[in-house]
């Protein structure tokens, strides 16, 4: 605790509170002292907090006069702030036209364009899949991203550190490597049931991709399901024989050609003029998966992106590693 106390202040966090405070931790040394002057076995929380004036000892306001007086500048401002951000959406509302009145802006051309020329122009049946993978498929793109991005901070934050000598962190390492602190014993119900839903999971989770832009369904509800899969394949069977077929480097790997995939079928047409270039795939075909143009390989790059990113936050948040 004090390698990152230590660490915290020399940052650049640490200096600019101890600026903000006139050089001044009401909490420093404090609490160190009363603990410290017990043994472990003799340590009594209740102690502690029975030997403390909260108000004068811990905070100190009245013999710290530039912590009081931040204080009130602090609660000063925050009113203001709250005042003046209730004031600019009160004035904004008034500009928002009436709801329902046929001139809105919300009913203009573009909703009859996704309605009237989606098919010819997509080839997506389900125009809600032709208007997100085809007409706003940079927006779906930075979605994709955001998921991603989100799995690299959770990594940050939870992921175990290789080099951490804590004995109590090395100890829930090594019990998260055996697999029974995190694992069901052998649960031989969760197992056989798990048998015959986990494929079902799979396969449905792949029709619903590769079926999204014919009906509804597509990328994010089809990664969807094969990410609860995968959690319920985990849960099953444990992190040893999930690890056969999805590592870190998996997820690594599926993530980034995804992407890439992605960001390759879609970026050419900012030299185009927005243009598509001929994929010699079938457009419009009710019916027929080979069809749509790219938005079949938009919804593969999507549906895998979840599912990874599912199944990330899954094993991050319950052991903090794959």
């Amino acid at each position: 605790m004090s390698r990152i106390r230590d660490n915290y202040r020399s940052s650049a966090a640490g200096r600019f509170e101890a600026w903000y405070k006139d050089g001044y931790d009401p909490m420093d040394a404090r609490m160190d002292i009363h603990v410290s002057e017990q043994s472990p076995a003799e340590f009594d929380p209740a102690d502690v907090i029975a030997g403390l004036d909260l108000e004068d000892t811990v905070y100190d306001r009245t013999a710290n006069r530039a912590l009081r007086i931040s204080g009130y500048i602090y609660k000063i401002l925050s009113v203001v702030l709250c005042v003046v951000m209730i004031g600019v959406l009160i004035w904004m509302v008034q500009y928002l036209p009436a709801f329902g009145q046929p001139d809105n802006p919300v009913n203009n051309e573009v909703s009859a364009r996704y309605i009237g020329s989606g098919v010819e122009e997509t080839g997506a049946v389900n125009f809600v899949t032709g208007m997100i993978l085809d007409y706003r498929a940079f927006d779906t793109f930075g979605e994709s991203c955001v998921l991603f991005i989100a799995t690299i901070c959770v990594q940050i934050l939870l992921r175990y550190d290789a080099g951490e000598k804590d004995p109590e962190n090395v100890r829930r390492r090594h019990e998260s490597a055996t697999d029974r602190l995190f694992e069901p014993k052998n649960d031989i119900i969760l197992q056989k049931v798990s048998v015959v839903l986990v494929p079902l999971l799979f396969i449905f989770g792949i029709y619903i991709i590769l079926n999204g832009h014919l009906s509804p369904g597509g990328g994010f509800s089809g990664g969807a399901v094969i990410g609860a899969g995968l959690i319920l394949y985990l849960c099953s069977y444990g992190y040893a024989k999930t690890e056969r077929f999805f590592t870190v480097r998996t997820f690594r790997i599926i993530s980034l050609a995804a992407l890439i995939t992605y960001c390759l079928a879609k970026s050419y047409s900012f030299y185009t003029g927005a243009n598509h270039l001929e994929s010699h795939i079938p457009l419009g075909t009710p019916g027929a998966i080979l069809s749509s143009g790219l938005i079949l390989v938009l919804n593969i790059c999507v549906g895998s992106v979840v599912a990874c990113t599912m199944y990330a936050f899954y094993t991050l948040f319950r052991k903090g590693d794959f």
